[in-house]
């Protein structure tokens, strides 16, 4: 199974998060949030996410772009898991690692208890739930989930460090491939644009030799 390196995103990200919270179409965000949310609040919701205080958690793409996002709200012993996956990453596992991710956070910083809250269509989501084992309650069209935490150890706790690293390495590679393609593609573009006029000058050869003719 592939593995997909996930990262915690600081202050710096908040860009990133903007990015990719505006890729979702009305319908994502209802799912997202439980409700219609204007471009206003949403706004408004990344502006005030709180670093300091929750913890976030991103996967970004050969593009450096978020591929997804994982927002564990905290309050004491109880943490609640919101995700979301930018169109064109669906499918590929990037909501479960980041589920994951969250999980593994929970059991080292003694979080009890995790659950989430959703619409009961949100059929990504109670994917998640069911396959965390999650225990699930449905009132109406609305769906609470959660799952009892236990403690870190030793081994949880070196896990999450080799996590974070190969967050980071992986996000260094494709930082650098992105430059290099960067540098390749300007490159060509100014090797196209040397040759450009040497083209209409033999280009323009034959007819200066047919009016010399």
């Amino acid at each position: 199974m592939k593995t997909i390196p996930v990262l915690p995103l600081t202050e710096a990200n908040r860009e990133a998060l903007r990015r990719h919270f505006l890729k979702l179409d009305e319908e994502d965000l209802r799912l997202r949030f439980e409700h219609v949310i204007s471009e206003v609040a949403l706004m408004r919701y990344i502006n005030t996410i709180n670093f300091d205080r929750d913890a976030v958690f991103g996967v970004f793409d050969g593009n450096l772009e978020l591929a997804g996002v994982a927002h564990l709200g905290l309050c004491g012993e109880t943490a609640e898991f919101g995700v979301s996956v930018a169109p064109g990453h669906r499918g590929e596992g990037v909501g479960t690692a980041l589920y994951r991710r969250a999980y593994e956070y929970c059991r080292n910083h003694r979080i009890h208890t995790l659950f989430v809250h959703c619409l009961h269509e949100n059929a990504a989501m109670m994917h998640i739930a069911r396959k965390a084992g999650m225990e699930i309650e449905t009132e109406a069209n609305e769906v609470e989930a959660h799952l009892r935490v236990p403690a870190g150890d030793p081994a949880s706790i070196t896990g999450e460090l080799i996590d974070d690293r190969v967050g980071l390495f992986d996000l260094a590679l494709k930082s650098q491939f992105l430059a290099a393609r960067a540098i390749v593609e300007a490159m060509a573009e100014a090797a196209g644009t040397l040759v450009r006029p040497l083209q209409q000058e033999e280009g323009g050869e034959p007819e200066k030799d047919k009016e010399a003719a």
